[in-house]
């Protein structure tokens, strides 16, 4: 049992700041109040407590070829089955990949993340090498699985059927590259599998302009409009949505994931944050390909609040910004496999302890800190 005395806690899922103790013990948050003390003491002198970070979005296989591609599209990095990332990992050694995976793991606990969603690729064989690759490490992948028999614009449905049940006993749930690699009838059937198993169905949306376009020519209808008519949990990018695209993404049970860095480095658009937040949804935000960026939630976190700011000439407000990181996934817990909680009693002790640079607690993570600034990560029984 501990006691963090004498900081700013950013308590409840709205972040709410409160200068207030919280015990732990056994890994859970047993009290919080301003005269609370118990077991030993950890006084952290007016820092800022903070939920531990979750991203939302990465392909943490990337890291054996960082900064590879730079400069080419993104069909060309990013496309299965032969982009560049791809081929590199159709070639990997799997000690290779399983070190660097590693490595980008321990890089995001240090930098204040516990949670992360990843799109993996290499069928069963990638999900096992991930959750060997997090051995030891005090970081939760909830990780998300393909398999190539998705794509072709005439797959054999039992087979793919076979490979997504396949998948199922080992992953966390199912993500195809796009809509742009799968038809709707594979679509569908990953989505029913996936609900019928309790899992996350999830696939990327409206990255580009021209994955747009050449949707709505061949279909009428807009990648968006696809992943929530096919009744996906959950849709990544939606950076070039179309006409009421993200009304109706508003009005539906899907979770929108941005990563506004990604989106930069390939030259594909702005995601339209502000405009998510005034329609109240309550989007997550990631990192992406770790080919493209570090894996740092602090680095998204502060491009995120300028580039929103230089993109609509107003600001995005600090506090809905942070939750993006944090405790929006408790709104949304896809099908109960992510398990991040909130400060508060009774809820699992994972939080963040920053040293205090300023009086907002919000632009003090978001525009200030940096990963020496952590002063301590707390992740359910573990401190580092």
């Amino acid at each position: 049992m501990f006691t963090i005395s004498n900081g700013i806690i950013l308590k409840g899922q709205d972040l709410v700041p409160a200068k207030e103790n919280i015990v732990v013990d056994d890994g859970r948050i047993i009290e919080m109040g301003k005269d609370v003390l118990e077991g030993k003491t950890i006084d952290v002198d007016g820092a800022v407590v903070c939920p531990s970070f979750i991203n939302g979005h990465i392909h943490i296989g990337d890291s054996i070829i960082k900064d590879e591609g730079y400069g080419l599209s993104l069909s060309e990095m990013v496309k299965p089955p032969n982009g560049v990332k791809h081929k590199a990992l159709a070639n990997a050694d799997d000690d290779e990949l399983i070190s660097a995976m590693s490595d980008s793991m321990w890089d995001m606990v240090y930098s204040g993340t516990t949670h992360f969603i990843d799109y993996r690729e290499g069928g069963i064989k990638g999900v096992r090498l991930l959750r060997k690759a997090s051995e030891g490490i005090p970081i939760k992948p909830i990780i998300l699985g393909r398999d190539d028999s998705f794509y072709g614009e005439d797959p054999d449905l039992k087979q793919v059927r076979t490979a997504v049940r396949r998948l199922l006993k080992v992953a966390d749930g199912i993500a195809p590259s796009g809509f742009g690699e799968i038809t709707e009838d594979v679509a569908r059937l990953i989505v029913e599998e996936c609900s019928k198993h309790n899992k996350i169905s999830s696939i990327h949306v409206a990255e580009s302009e021209s994955n747009q376009t050449e949707s709505i020519e061949k279909s009428g209808r807009s990648e968006i409009e696809k992943g929530v008519l096919n009744g996906f949990d959950q849709l990544v990018h939606l950076t070039n949505p179309k006409n009421n695209d993200l009304e109706l993404v508003s009005n539906s049970g899907s979770n929108a994931v941005v990563c506004p860095r990604a989106n930069a480095t390939l030259n594909v658009g702005v995601c339209r944050l502000n405009d998510m937040l005034n329609l109240g949804m309550k989007p997550l935000l990631g990192t992406d390909n770790v080919m493209l960026n570090s894996p740092n939630m602090l680095r998204e976190l502060e491009f995120t609040l300028k580039l929103m700011s230089v993109y609509y000439k107003d600001y995005i407000v600090p506090s809905k910004l942070l939750q993006m990181a944090t405790t929006n996934i408790c709104s949304h817990d896809v099908n109960n496999i992510v398990q991040k909680t909130a400060i508060n009693e009774g809820n699992c002790a994972e939080f963040v302890i920053f040293k205090s640079f300023s009086k907002n607690p919000y632009l003090n993570i978001c525009n200030r800190s940096e990963t020496k600034n952590i002063l301590y990560i707390i992740n359910k029984k573990c401190i580092v």
